[in-house]
């Protein structure tokens, strides 16, 4: 049985009620071959919906070291940037890029403290756009830990209008759990201290709270 996250569990309910309206209606009042396309398009829309809003059922990868993605998606960065925000230094920028077809939960990638968190309203540009990191509407985490600093984003796309952050200021960062969900595409930017090795390649598909995506020394 599918488990729907909370952040869609309206929005399931009244996919549902219009969906069932429309179709009733269609039966009731539209000739037989419209009545066919109206019943089968409303069923993909509400397996894209439930799709969209799913729990996985998954092992986190666990280790105290170890930087494990955020979310589902593909990595659309790996760059040297100066984070200016929480780091303050030359860091290594790993991006994720989450379509409609993902999961869109994201994950602590560490244990730690939080010790930083922001709220930035901004645009809508597409998630992709190598600005859409500084412009667009996003999250800010910093979370401490004893190997280091390690500073989370969470940025909205072009149609992606709310951001969930559950991360509580001076709270524990820990590996695995819910950080929070992006509704309909986005993206997580990561910065990693330099000496950290990445683990993640470019185009890679990734798993949120599964793969590794750096570690440090």
């Amino acid at each position: 049985m599918i488990r729907i996250h909370r952040e869609g569990r309206v929005i399931v309910a009244i996919t549902v009620l219009v969906l069932l309206v429309l179709v009733v209606l269609s039966v009731w009042f539209l000739p037989f071959q419209v009545n066919y396309l109206t019943s089968v398009t409303s069923l993909l829309i509400l397996v894209l919906v439930l799709r969209f809003f799913r729990v996985p059922s998954r092992r986190p990868f666990l280790d105290e070291k170890t930087i494990v993605t955020p979310a589902d998606g593909k990595v659309v960065a790996i760059e040297r940037v100066h984070e200016d925000e929480y780091l303050n230094a030359r860091c290594m920028q790993v991006s994720i890029f989450m379509s409609i077809h993902n999961v869109h939960i994201n994950y602590f990638p560490i244990n730690g403290k939080i010790d930083f968190l922001k709220y930035h309203p901004g645009q809508y540009l597409v998630a992709r756009h190598p600005k859409s990191s500084s412009l667009n509407e996003r999250y800010s985490v910093g979370i401490r830990t004893p190997y280091g600093p390690l500073f989370v984003r969470q940025v909205a796309g072009y149609v992606a209008r709310r951001i969930r952050c559950y991360a509580i200021d001076q709270g524990q960062s820990i590996q695995g759990k819910e950080m929070g969900f992006i509704k309909f595409g986005s993206r997580l930017d990561l910065f990693i201290p330099l000496d950290a090795e990445i683990k993640v390649e470019l185009n890679q598909k990734v798993i949120g709270s599964v793969t590794p995506v750096a570690r440090f020394k």
